[in-house]
């Protein structure tokens, strides 16, 4: 059960109440602007989306697992993983400040460097080093040319 409860989705959620409700419960007067922010943050939640769905699609083409417990049977070189090593995570964190932006939550802010250690903490630390482990050299080089992020 536990493994199903600990993932990225249920984290990014958690940040997405907790941004919504300080949008609207503690708002404090405070705003991005005017229509920039909205404009912004519903560019950045389309491009979030649109790196995540890159990602799984590329992945289900190279048969293996979106699951970050999972143990995955190839290593993803191709495609948005050219770009980032961790696409699905970076959409997350688009997404999330997106909507901060078209919320106005500006205290919430804080919330995307959180999200971005917590992920690293939870996630993308045993990932690595499930793929070292199991693609040695092969992860070794494109861990050298491929930034974790962008």
């Amino acid at each position: 059960m536990r493994k199903w409860i600990d993932i990225p989705p249920v984290w990014l959620g958690a940040c997405l109440a907790v941004a919504w409700w300080q949008a609207h419960a503690w708002p404090m007067g405070l705003g991005f602007g005017p229509v920039w922010a909205d404009l912004l943050g519903g560019l950045l939640v389309g491009a979030g989306a649109l790196v995540m769905l890159l990602a799984v699609a590329e992945m289900r083409r190279n048969r293996t697992t979106v699951m970050p417990h999972g143990e995955v049977s190839h290593l993803v070189t191709s495609g948005i993983f050219g770009r980032s090593r961790n696409p699905i995570y970076l959409g997350d964190a688009m997404i999330l400040m997106g909507f901060v932006l078209y919320w106005d939550a500006v205290f919430s802010l804080v919330l995307v460097p959180v999200f971005v250690w917590i992920v690293e903490r939870r996630f993308i630390e045993n990932e690595e080093l499930r793929l070292r482990r199991k693609f040695l050299s092969e992860y070794r080089a494109y861990s050298q040319q491929t930034r974790r992020w962008l």
